[in-house]
């Protein structure tokens, strides 16, 4: 109902996301380097780090977000992070940053640490998850993949999440832990031939004839052409609601010589834009799609594993302190990922 908040009860465990489970548990080694990432560097020494194409920074390794074990952690894992500094938005915060991520399986659960220093370490927040399985219109079997927005216009954090694979909504608070209005707004019944549309990340970024200010990035399992998970995106003038999706994907797989990617996250630099993402080896690679999303030029690997990251790295999310750029990803195996943070230099 309108308004009311999305508390968190506690849940009792639901159906698993078994069809999900090959893509995001990564592999556990490093296959055979694509031709892009053998020139970029190959294999990678411990506590090295591989660069991305077009003059982006390497990125190394620095701690894990936050010490365990969790007051909530009812799958032991811990996915999607996205970082918010809102020292400059509210006042009486619990930290400079909010760092929201969840677990995936059943029930899932959206969650918050905070930090003083973008670099952390975070502490937990004791109320966790902020939002949970039992939403105000429907119980559903999970909530994940959080992604945060400040909306300018409307001063309040717009919060981006899944629940179940096939929808993904929208929320709202003013304070960036109590969010209300839970609202869908996307769906596999509006993108054709998907089966899953999940994994989404807004940001402000306008597109020349769409009338927008925002734009989504999110994976879908697609049944048409090569590879099964792709990255499709979808416009709106306010980042709440009348978004539009495009029926065909933005990035494939294929590109990368893979079979599914997810995780987007858009980037500019040189007066254009790409967007990195993770892949079924365990890398994250990266694609320009040009100012206007009329591109796809996949550019090869954006950041490789290194030891402590068990194979795989996924889901990044940037942020920039004290001029120093970092990024907060998830590492390791899907059913046993945790959050690390690295810093660029």
């Amino acid at each position: 109902m309108e308004n009311e908040p999305l508390r968190s009860p506690s849940a009792s465990p639901g159906p698993a996301a078994v069809s999900r489970r090959g893509l995001l548990r990564g592999a556990a080694l490093l296959g055979t380097a694509t031709a892009a990432g053998t020139a970029l560097g190959g294999t990678l020494a411990a506590g090295s780090a591989l660069g991305g194409p077009a003059g982006f920074p390497s990125y190394r390794y620095v701690r894990d977000a936050f010490a365990r074990p969790l007051a909530y952690d009812p799958t032991g894992e811990t996915i999607f992070p996205c970082v918010r500094g809102v020292y400059d938005k509210i006042s009486g915060a619990r930290g400079r940053y909010y760092l929201y991520y969840a677990p995936h399986d059943a029930p899932g659960g959206i969650c918050l640490a905070y930090a003083d220093r973008l670099e952390g370490p975070y502490t937990e927040h004791p109320g966790n998850p902020i939002v949970d399985r039992r939403l105000p219109t429907t119980t559903v079997s999970h909530v994940s993949s959080p992604h945060v927005v400040w909306n300018d216009s409307s001063r309040e954090f717009f919060l981006y999440f899944h629940g179940e694979n096939t929808t993904t909504r929208v929320a709202r608070s003013r304070d960036g832990i109590t969010f209300t209005d839970e609202t869908p707004i996307l769906s596999t019944r509006l993108v054709p031939n998907t089966t899953e549309t999940s994994y989404a990340r807004v940001f402000a970024h306008r597109v020349a004839g769409r009338n927008n200010t925002y734009v989504m990035l999110f994976m879908g399992a697609h049944t048409v052409g090569p590879g099964t998970r792709k990255i499709f995106w979808g416009w709106s003038p306010n980042g709440w609601d009348q978004w539009q999706f495009a029926p065909n994907p933005l990035v494939s797989p294929a590109g990368d010589g893979l079979t599914d990617i997810s995780g987007p996250h858009l980037l500019t630099r040189n007066g254009t834009t790409y967007v990195a993402y993770h892949g079924n080896d365990g890398r994250i690679r990266i694609t320009e799609v040009g100012n206007n999303f009329d591109r796809e030029v996949h550019l090869g690997v954006f950041h490789a594993p290194v030891a402590s990251d068990n194979g795989r790295v996924a889901a990044p999310s940037f942020g920039t302190d004290g001029g120093v750029s970092y990024m907060l990803y998830e590492a390791g195996p899907r059913l046993d990922a945790r959050i690390c943070v690295a810093r660029a230099g």
